[in-house]
């Protein structure tokens, strides 16, 4: 995910499906005319499907959390961007009689505010406030404004606050005052006459002198579980619609930063928010295509909100913890082995902070914070895309601190990213695999940026893997319409579909591949640095894409044990342009066929069960679509889309006919 991507990749790799894989036109269409008949046995169990098999990789990338699912609406609340003022704009006449002058706390949790000084206001002094890419403002939808402000020298008795449109009209305005000489949070709310996505905030100082001003605030109300200053429902509803087994969080790339600086510290994301350490994105700077200059981290949302929404979600917390390594694609920047303690102590505190008891020092943080529950904490990873001996001489320390205190919590290690896309790539995964085998963490994680074709050709990558060891998570993993990286990604229907193939083999071999989520999670429409991505947003709508519906449809109908399905004798991996897998849900009673075909022509598909009766109506749940390169939008978010049916079987025998470019969930009670 960087500028050395682009250059070892300098390639296009969009392959059209068109007919199936490895065939021509022709052939498909003689072939796929027919029917074809399957086996399944739902007697026998290749391996258990587990809770944790389908979820949810998070990285802050594309504005996914400031201007995205943290719903504030002030960009550089807190003066402490590169430049203080960025996202500001002054407001005052011509000369000296107004100055905005930052000043330096010498406070490493909250480095700055903003002083103003009026000696004459002239035709008003104030700041304006752009948002990110706008303010995205409801029409009757209460908005709280929230200020940290002290007064000074002379009399600056009052703030007016006002909400504008697009067209710098002014849809709401309040005002706060009762300003003394010590620190204070003044509050009010607001309420906008119109909906804007592409609103702005202006504030006004009235009277003159001295006034200092910090943590400059605006939320709507309308939050995930109408949580004060919480998260926008919309992405997180998305979210919890996709049934997550975990949340992977906090990346990515992120996690190690440019240099070791920037990394993702998580003990710098919890506490007061107004502590909270404001730090550059890594982002801001990757791409010379999609400068994002203004990308900073407020961690409103920190490791703490990111463990309460893996509770809201009831999914599994995996956080990802720096090693001391910096983003090998970037410096490489390493810390010294003797100065490793650090690196150590945070993931130990770390297990701390979620699962301790409110009697220990980072335990008692989580309980002050609202939550005295532990979070129960299972998984931890230690490095991201990391790889060569300083990443195998760094993890071997910091787990054997962990196993020593906590033996219980199951260690995620990496194997680099995809051996296509990183110097030496496959000789380097070779030799963490050897080392793997060797210090045998939990679970191992494999990361792939491939084109359509490739997903499709290997849908059998995993049948042969060693089971003795590790079990596999595969975290970041998307379809490339064409190239890595390449700022014309397309999530169109052809890398959904090659997707939803590829998931076929990661189900069949979850005896293996116990995890497995899609990368990157979220993308602002007018904001993002990587594309394809799974949601996207403006500053007020959201839509899920083909490539979402696709992991939503395997994740809300995993059942609880994989079971043969066969074409004489063997796994369906793209025979005739086709793709299957089977489970049993031992809960719900019933038999899960996933199928894809990937040709231009339908297939009636006719199932062969042993092992059980099967009822007498299937529901099918299908997403398909005629056109290869069509894609949702946020006019049209439902352009690709899953719909439901249902089918009464005229026959013992289930059959179903797939459309063409299909993704098809069958579910059928079975006993």
């Amino acid at each position: 995910m960087n500028k050395i991507i682009n250059q070892i990749l300098g390639l296009g790799v969009g392959v059209v499906l068109a007919c199936g894989c490895g065939t021509t036109p022709s052939e498909t269409q003689t072939e796929t005319a027919a029917s074809h008949t399957f086996q399944i046995d739902a007697s026998k169990t290749i391996a258990k499907v587990e809770p944790t098999m389908y979820g949810i990789f998070f990285e802050d990338i594309n504005f996914a959390i400031d201007g995205g699912l943290y719903a504030e609406l002030v960009k550089n609340r807190s003066f402490e961007f590169d430049k203080p003022l960025r996202g500001w704009t002054e407001l005052k006449d011509k000369g000296l009689g107004v100055r905005f002058l930052p000043i330096n706390t010498n406070n490493p949790r909250n480095t700055r505010f903003m002083r103003v000084q009026i000696e004459d206001q002239g035709s008003g002094a104030g700041l304006l406030n752009e948002g990110f890419r706008g303010m995205g403002l409801k029409e009757g939808l209460p908005h709280n404004f929230s200020i940290q402000v002290r007064g000074g020298d002379g009399k600056v008795s009052a703030i007016r606050i006002e909400l504008l449109d697009s067209k710098g009209e002014v849809i709401a305005n309040s005002r706060v005052d009762g300003i003394n000489n010590e620190w204070q949070t003044l509050t009010t709310s607001l309420t906008p006459s119109k909906t804007d996505a592409k609103g702005t905030m202006k504030i006004w100082f009235e009277g003159e002198g001295t006034v200092d001003i910090d943590m400059v605030s605006l939320f709507p109300t309308d939050t995930w579980k109408g949580r004060k200053n919480g998260l926008r429902a919309d992405l997180v509803q998305l979210l919890a619609d996709m049934d997550p087994g975990f949340l992977r969080f906090p990346g990515g790339c992120i996690v190690e930063g440019f240099d070791l600086s920037q990394r993702y510290q998580w003990k710098n994301t919890v506490g007061d928010v107004d502590e909270r350490v404001v730090t550059i994105n890594r982002w801001n700077f990757e791409f010379d295509h999609r400068p994002a200059p203004d990308y900073y981290q407020s961690f409103g949302v920190g490791f703490y909100e990111y463990f309460l929404l893996a509770e809201d979600l009831e999914a599994e917390p995996v956080p990802i913890l720096n090693c001391g390594m910096a983003c090998q694609f970037n410096t490489g920047e390493l810390v010294p082995l003797d100065q490793l303690d650090p690196y150590i102590q945070d993931a130990l505190d770390l297990i701390e902070f979620a699962n301790g008891s409110t009697d220990s020092k980072w335990g008692k943080l989580r309980a002050d914070m609202g939550h005295p529950e532990p979070f129960n904490l299972k998984m931890l990873g230690v490095g991201n895309e990391q790889w060569g001996p300083q990443y195998v001489e760094r993890y071997v320390p910091i787990v054997n601190a962990v196993k020593a205190k906590y033996p219980e919590i199951q260690i995620i290690a990496a194997t680099g990213s995809d051996g296509s896309i990183f110097p030496n790539g496959e000789e380097e995964i070779e030799y963490l695999w050897k080392e793997w085998k060797r210090l045998k963490p939990e679970i191992v994680d494999e990361h792939f940026y491939r084109n359509p074709d490739w997903f499709m050709k290997n849908a059998d990558w995993y049948d042969n893997y060693e089971r003795t060891g590790s079990k596999l998570f595969v975290g970041e993993w998307a379809a490339q319409s064409v190239g890595v990286a390449s700022p014309d990604n397309k999530n169109n229907w052809e890398t959904a579909l090659s997707e939803a193939a590829f998931l076929t083999g990661l189900e069949r071999n979850a005896d293996l591949v116990t995890m497995t989520s899609y990368a990157p999670l979220f993308a602002h429409a007018e904001g993002w640095q990587w594309t394809p991505d799974l949601i996207w947003f403006d500053n007020l709508d959201s839509y899920g894409t083909a490539n979402y519906y696709v992991q939503k449809m395997y994740a809300t109908n995993p059942g609880t044990h994989v079971i043969p399905l066969e074409k004489d004798g063997k796994p369906v991996t793209g025979q005739n342009g086709l793709y299957a897998t089977a489970t049993r849900d031992e809960n719900a009673g019933e038999l899960i066929i996933k199928i894809v075909n990937t040709g231009e022509a339908a297939v009636e598909a006719s199932f062969d069960v042993a092992g059980a009766t099967i009822g007498t109506e299937v529901t099918a749940e299908v997403l398909s679509s005629k056109e290869l390169e069509a894609v949702n939008t946020l006019d049209e978010g439902n352009k690709i889309s899953p719909r439901t049916e249902k089918k009464t079987l005229d026959s013992e025998k289930l059959s179903y006919q797939l459309e063409p470019y299909s993704f098809t969930v069958l579910r059928v009670e079975a006993k």
